[in-house]
């Protein structure tokens, strides 16, 4: 017997041999082997799916995410915007009412100066009409001394009283 070239009857029982094999496991071997490589292919490829399913989900959420920041950057300077508005009109109104107060407090400061200017002249013509009657009563005093002035201004007065004047 040599190696490289077998017997007859070996290369015979070696084909039965294999054809037995060959047999039990294309009757129960290979549909095990390909139903696992099958449901291995199937799981592989059902994580494909969801793999990309996700990765479009994740997709969608970063889109979402940026919506939703750049909505609520809009919305940040839409209320900055309006917070600088009613500032500048509670700052007008202030404004306006403190105007309005100074106008309110200048007029009364000008009518109470006018006021208290009228009653400083009237206390002033009083002071003057009282000075000039004690004035006049002194002179009058110096000048009647005398009964004979006395009669002189008497006769005067009822002179310009009816009309004429007696000349002295």
């Amino acid at each position: 017997m040599s190696l490289v070239t077998p017997d007859f009857g070996l290369l015979v029982w070696m084909t039965l041999i294999f054809g037995i094999v060959f047999f039990v496991l294309a009757k129960w071997g290979f549909p095990v082997i390909t139903g696992m490589v099958d449901k291995r292919s199937d799981r592989i490829n059902e994580s494909i799916a969801k793999a990309r399913e996700a990765e479009k989900a994740l997709s969608q959420l970063s889109e979402r995410q940026a919506q939703l920041i750049e909505q609520t950057r809009r919305e940040q300077a839409q209320i900055l915007k309006e917070a600088a508005e009613a500032r500048d009109s509670m700052i007008a109104a202030a404004k306006e009412q403190a105007r309005d107060e100074a106008s309110k407090l200048i007029q009364q400061a000008r009518t109470q100066i006018a006021a208290e200017k009228e009653s400083a002249l009237r206390d002033i013509r009083s002071e003057v009409a009282n000075l000039s009657v004690d004035v006049a009563e002194k002179v009058l005093r110096e000048n009647l001394s005398t009964e004979e002035a006395q009669l002189r201004l008497i006769e005067k007065m009822v002179g310009e009283v009816t009309g004429t004047t007696k000349a002295n």
